[in-house]
């Protein structure tokens, strides 16, 4: 019996021993490719014919999913030199190369990042917008269909800024 003591006494030490040994961690071996990631846009041709185009765009529910994302996809795009969408205004603005990118493009990119977009009052021109123009739905449409004075009286009771900024002109 005690011969059985000291045997398992023995197993116990030598268990211990060897379960408090100290892993070695693993190395980490860091090794080069030749594949390069492309992690940069291509670089912008200073000898191209940039073009501004700005569009209505439907559907967006929220600025981060909806106006972010589709502002990524257009700045993505190669030939974009910059885009912005206004959430707010439902608008975007998109500066582009015209031998890169078309108009058409711009729209199917925006088709692309979901079924519920969709393109309207698509236009070129020559400087952005920061207004959107009145819409019907202002407050007792005071932009539309009046003279300066009746836009001045109408501007104090719309709370919509496109109106008081026509009121002001």
């Amino acid at each position: 019996m005690k011969i059985i003591k000291n045997i398992a006494l023995i197993v116990v030490i030598t268990l211990t021993a060897y379960s408090c040994k100290n892993e070695p961690k693993a190395e980490v071996v860091t090794v080069e490719t030749e594949t390069a990631v492309k992690t940069e846009k291509a670089a912008l041709d200073p000898n191209a014919t940039y073009e501004k185009a700005e569009f209505t765009i439907e559907g967006m529910t929220c600025a981060i999913g909806c106006a972010r994302t589709i502002e990524k996809k257009l700045a993505k795009m190669e030939g974009v030199k910059s885009a912005k969408v206004d959430y707010d205004k439902k608008l975007a603005m998109v500066e582009y190369d015209n031998a890169k990118v078309t108009t058409t493009s711009l729209v199917e990119t925006v088709g692309k990042v979901g079924d519920t977009y969709t393109v309207k009052d698509m236009k070129t021109v020559t400087d952005f917008s920061d207004k959107k123009a009145c819409s019907a739905d202002c407050k007792k449409a005071c932009c539309a269909n009046k003279t300066e004075a009746e836009k001045k009286a109408c501007s104090k009771d719309c709370k919509k800024a496109c109106c008081a900024d026509k009121a002001k002109a």
